[in-house]
């Protein structure tokens, strides 16, 4: 699998779940590298944003920022490899983010069976961005998908990042919950309109606002919370940041 690369080997790490659903419980993230999407403000971008291509960035005009070369940002670590440095933990919620997880399916298929032969008590949460659909050996594995549906604000066109067929299959899924970042009242009214149209349940939507510091999220919380309470929907905010910081491995 590719496995986005961190101090010399995958970013593998044990840490608690910072949004959604699950926050605040002690999770194992194993980060794949590549993406389908290619968000303006993502903070992962060195699972995507390679050398020679067009994508534009926030941090663009950051002194000392650049791209990133493809090769010395991936690890390729085998189902064994990876099943030896997710078992050293003492922690049986695996959550799989990214990047985009759908994008290699059969390598994680691979992973939670030897996992869950090994233990049959693992829990397995994938971070998506809801435009890929799984497939069934995937859909079987999975106990909880927190799906991030991406909006105008990531700079990625309609057709790229709203996929019908995939919205439905996730809006019927029990399994799925969805989470919207929201930095201002634009974001909220076109998660509205998809709710609306994707008949999505409120009691299946959370609200996170937008920020990777504590003080630009805090200038968001008392509105979103009220757009919350308002519309029957959840809030989440970003736990490990006020935590940590914006940072890898964390």
């Amino acid at each position: 699998m590719k496995i986005a690369k961190f101090n010399g080997k995958g970013e593998i790490f044990y840490t608690i779940q910072g949004e959604g659903k699950s926050l605040g419980k002690p999770t194992v993230f194993v980060r794949s590298s590549l993406c389908n999407l290619h968000c303006i403000w993502c903070d992962t971008d060195y699972t995507w944003n390679w050398d020679n291509t067009p994508h534009p960035h926030i941090f663009d005009e950051t002194p000392g920022y650049q791209k990133y070369r493809k090769e010395e940002q991936i690890v390729e670590l085998t189902t064994q490899e990876l099943v030896a440095e997710v078992s050293q933990y003492p922690c049986k919620n695996l959550v799989l983010t990214g990047g985009e997880p759908l994008l290699q399916q059969k390598a994680w298929i691979a992973l939670m069976a030897q996992l869950r032969i090994n233990d049959p008590r693992y829990w397995f949460e994938v971070e998506t961005n809801g435009t890929l659909q799984p497939n069934e050996d995937f859909d079987n594995f999975i106990n909880q998908y927190n799906v991030s549906p991406k909006l105008a604000n990531s700079n990625n066109p309609l057709k790229l990042r709203e996929k019908p067929a995939v919205y439905r299959f996730f809006a019927k899924s029990p399994k799925a919950w969805f989470k919207f970042v929201i930095a201002e009242q634009s974001d909220l009214d076109e998660v509205l309109e998809l709710i609306d149209k994707y008949e999505i349940p409120a009691d299946k939507v959370y609200l996170m606002p937008e920020g990777t510091t504590p003080d630009r999220l805090n200038s968001k919380q008392q509105w979103l919370v009220e757009q919350c309470k308002s519309h029957g929907f959840y809030y989440t905010d970003r736990l490990h940041i006020h935590i940590y910081g914006s940072k890898r491995g964390v």
